[in-house]
Order: C-alpha cells, then structure tokens, then sequence
C-alpha cells in the first residue's frame, strides 16, 4: 500500500527525498512489529534477540559488554541491563574474565540456543516479504539501503 495512505497524508510531500525518510522509518516500524510479534512467542524482546544472535556468533568464545554495544543494531540499547535480564532467564552467563577481573565474560548458554534455534525459522518475516519483493527486488532493495549509507 502506497504509504500517504497508511498514514493518511493529504498534503504531499516537500520532495521524493522528505518522502523516502518518511517511509524508512515508517517501513521499520512495519518490520519491526512484525518481528516482536514473532520474537514475544519466547518472551524474547528484539534487544535481547540481538544480543543472542551476537552471542550465538561468538559461540563458545565469550563477548564483552563492549563488543556487544559495537555490534548491537540499537546503538541506544543499555547493554548490561539487557544482559541482566538474559542472565536471569538462563540464556547467557556472565563471569569475571580471569585475564582482567576489570572485564566480563558473556556466553550464551544452551538453553539460549535452544531459543534461537526454535526462533530462526519464524522470525525473519521472509513469507511476509515474500509476498510483497521477489528474490530480485529484495536484493535491488538491499543494494540501494547499503549505497544510502555510503
């Protein structure tokens, strides 16, 4: 649906360019939701999905609080307290590192793979998307996102 009908804009846009943040971040919430949805089935938020999918990667090496905040997508998550969080459901266990007892070492546990492994096949809203972007259009769109960053 063309998005001046979702958000019911009469008055048009000052140019294509005001219109496509308009629609980028409107496009996230969209995704977004769906994506929780999907994620609160396991009581997982999407901070703490990030974090396992970080930890997951790592696996069986352990991440810092600063390697998470680096690799985190929500730059403005508070990483420790999503670890808290996590460490009380058993999905990750935290350690003093023995190297520098300044520093924690995060694992995920096995109860948190298990977690993601349940999730991995109905997260990523691929039938969704599917219905909307062919294979080629979704690849187009991945190119054109990465080239707005620069």
């Amino acid at each position: 649906m063309e998005l001046e009908k979702e958000i019911h804009q009469n008055t048009g846009f000052k140019s294509d360019y005001h219109k496509l943040v308009v629609n980028l971040i409107y496009s996230y919430s969209w995704v977004t939701g769906l994506v929780k949805e999907r994620l609160s089935t396991k009581e997982v938020t999407l901070q703490q999905y990030n974090i396992l999918r970080i930890l997951r990667g790592q696996y069986p090496n352990p991440a810092t609080i600063n390697l998470l905040k680096e690799r985190m997508l929500d730059k403005m998550s508070d990483a420790s307290r999503i670890v808290e969080r996590l460490v009380q459901k058993d999905l990750v266990t935290r350690t003093i590192n023995k190297a520098d007892r300044r520093a924690v070492d995060i694992v995920i546990t096995e109860k948190g793979l298990n977690i993601l492994r349940e999730l991995d096949p109905i997260v990523t809203p691929e039938d969704i998307l599917r219905r909307n972007l062919s294979e080629s259009e979704a690849e187009q769109l991945n190119v054109l996102l990465d080239k707005l960053r620069g």
